[in-house]
């Protein structure tokens, strides 16, 4: 099989690959936030949750579901930030994914990724990596984001 890309675009491929599968399971993962209500380990992330209090009209009290899950709606997501969140993450783990696997099909493609559609592809990284820096350190960072 003949490749299009060059020893360090494998690596790149790799790579991308990679950080994707840990973007995209780190997005999946309710384990963004801990902490403990009712005396029980509580969790959640923008998409999904672990461990939290339901109404129960039998007993008339609120007691802890200690089960991992989606939230019922997009609206049950805590917040208008975490909604938003939600929608950013979930659409940067997707381009991360378009991203590596197209390099990984060009690993097995010859003539599939030109040098200008690898360096629009590591530009579309870069952004990726320049936005996370942005959401992760958004008082540091302000300054270096305002150019975006």
């Amino acid at each position: 099989m003949a490749s299009s890309l060059t020893c360090t675009g494998m690596i790149w491929a790799l790579v991308s690959l990679l950080s994707a599968a840990a973007s995209c399971v780190g997005f999946f993962m309710p384990y963004w936030l801990l902490g403990s209500q009712m005396n029980k380990p509580v969790s959640f992330g923008t998409f999904r949750r672990c461990s939290y209090p339901i109404r129960d009209e039998e007993r008339q009290a609120t007691v802890m579901l200690e089960q991992c899950g989606r939230y019922a709606s997009f609206q049950g997501i805590p917040s208008v930030e975490w909604r938003i969140c939600t929608v950013v993450t979930g659409v940067g783990c997707g381009l991360l994914l378009l991203v590596a696997l197209t390099a990984l099909i060009g690993c097995c493609i010859s003539e599939l990724i030109s040098r200008t559609i690898g360096r629009a592809a590591g530009g579309i990284q870069f952004l990726g990596v320049l936005d996370t820096f942005c959401k992760i350190y958004p008082l540091t960072a302000f300054q270096a984001c305002k150019c975006i």
